[in-house]
């Protein structure tokens, strides 16, 4: 791997800088755990020359919801590398090993790691690689079809301007917290997304009536660690959402075989309308509750309720929030619809903590290639099975980490399945990668002819082909 540099010399405040003779191979575009994941496996790579930019001045992951005690969905195998390599310099485990943290991790005898310690082992990570730069926003891409992409970065904090040359982009999409247009102009103080929660979480403390809307996974650890604060600070702590019922994420381990190699190729080969009709049923396979978050939220409960005593607690259901007014004594009227029942009433709370969830736009950056990405009937991105995009009149390549839920599955947006898509995308960078593209790796199977050919006692159905229509006069 070539020596780092910035690619182009930092131009004057509010300048353009001027770009050098440097081609990367590839350049990432955004430092979450995916992008994060690749660099971590291009590192010893010695035939790649990479770069990764992150407007962020250092690696933060969801840094408004480490809340103390949340664990990771996935367990610590799905780091950034594993799953790849398990020998590569820049796994957990070598994490632990080299803070010092080995034996501790040793007896603490979970899968499952604290959330905390995970952005921790990223940070790790990121320092490690010289490939990694911080405090550059990207503002503009383009690219033709004579030559390799230009890309203009920005230093958030001093304006000066940086381009960078790429054969090939990944994209890292990452996720944006998305509030409901009709809430959007509150005060953000009062009423906030659960992605600030841990710094907005004091001014939740000091209220007396605080509401929680959603039944995600972000929405119950919120709730979890306000109901454990709540005897000390005595406020009333209610729970509502639109969804029919507070339920666990699936967890089995049949279930999971779902967030696979083979079942993301399986769900690419489906036909699209296939696809999205099926996603909506999918839900509780990356949504809803932890198990463990849920018996913990009961078990909270039922202690609290001991002797007749009341948890000062209220959980609705299948309730739609429609509306968040302001009051004239300071508080904030919910306008709430059962839609079971088709009854609407009104709940006053000081805070309310939205729960959401998130969404994906396109990246303003992409603006300036838009006319060369090919987008479906609904407008989203025609992805290949390689996770690149469909383009034209473009020499280079752009794949993109985590927007292609819709053309590959459930998995998308799994830690789990980060190594894999990396491995895969690093198959089409270089000649001889060093990592495999797994297959066959769970005991299901999700397509007829596979389940077929590994069966002696089936055989795939001769499909008759429709009958010609005569001709004759008879």
């Amino acid at each position: 791997m070539s020596a780092p540099n910035d690619g182009a010399a930092a131009g004057d405040a509010g300048g353009v800088a001027a770009v050098d003779d440097r081609v990367y191979d590839v350049l990432g575009v955004g430092l979450g755990p995916f992008n994060l994941g690749l660099a971590a496996l291009a590192d010893p790579v010695d035939d790649l020359d990479a770069a990764f930019l992150e407007r962020k001045p250092e690696f933060a992951w969801h840094e408004g919801m480490l809340v103390e005690g949340a664990t990771l969905e996935v367990p610590f195998l799905a780091d950034l590398v594993t799953l790849a390599d398990p020998s590569n310099p820049h796994s957990y485990l070598n994490y632990l090993r080299e803070t010092g943290r080995i034996y501790e991790f040793y007896f603490y005898e979970r899968f499952q790691i604290p959330r905390r310690e995970y952005n921790e082992y990223c940070k790790w990570v990121a320092d490690r690689l010289p490939t990694c730069r911080f405090g550059r926003r990207v503002t503009d891409v383009r690219g033709g079809a004579d030559g390799p992409f230009e890309v203009r970065a920005e230093d958030p904090e001093t304006g000066e301007t940086h381009a960078y040359l790429a054969r090939d982009l990944v994209v890292g999409v990452g996720s944006r917290p998305y509030v409901p247009e009709a809430f959007a102009d509150l005060p953000d103080a009062d009423v906030f997304h659960t992605a600030s929660y841990t710094r907005r979480r004091d001014r939740a403390l000091d209220a007396d009536g605080i509401a929680v809307v959603g039944s995600g996974q972000s929405a119950a650890e919120v709730f979890q660690d306000l109901l454990e604060r709540q005897p000390d600070r005595g406020y009333r702590l209610d729970w509502i959402t639109r969804s029919d019922g507070f339920f666990p994420m699936e967890y089995s381990k049949l279930g999971l075989q779902h967030f696979t190699p083979e079942y993301s190729r399986y769900f690419y080969d489906l036909p699209q309308p296939v696809c999205d009709d099926l996603l909506p049923e999918q839900d509780l396979l990356y949504k809803g509750i932890d198990p463990d978050t849920s018996d913990e939220i009961y078990e909270a409960l039922y202690e609290r309720s001991i002797g007749d005593a009341d948890p000062d607690v209220g959980m609705i259901a299948m309730t739609e929030v429609e509306g968040i007014e302001p009051t004239a004594d300071g508080r904030y009227r919910l306008r709430c619809e059962q839609w079971q029942e088709g009854t609407r009433f009104a709940h006053e709370s000081d805070v309310v903590i939205l729960g959401t969830g998130y969404h994906r736009p396109t990246p303003a950056f992409l603006s300036s290639l838009e006319p060369n990405i090919r987008r479906d009937e609904r407008g989203r991105f025609r992805v290949k099975e390689g996770y690149g995009l469909e383009t034209d009149g473009l020499d280079g390549r752009l794949f993109v980490q985590n927007a292609e839920v819709h053309t590959h599955g459930v998995g998308a947006p799994d830690l789990g399945l980060g190594a894999y898509r990396n491995a895969v995308i690093l198959d089409q960078l270089v000649d001889d990668s060093p990592y495999p593209v797994d297959r066959d790796t769970v005991f299901q199977d999700f397509s007829a002819e596979r389940f077929v050919e590994k069966s002696p006692a089936s055989k795939l159905a001769r499909t008759e082909p429709p009958e010609t229509p005569s001709t004759s006069d008879d």
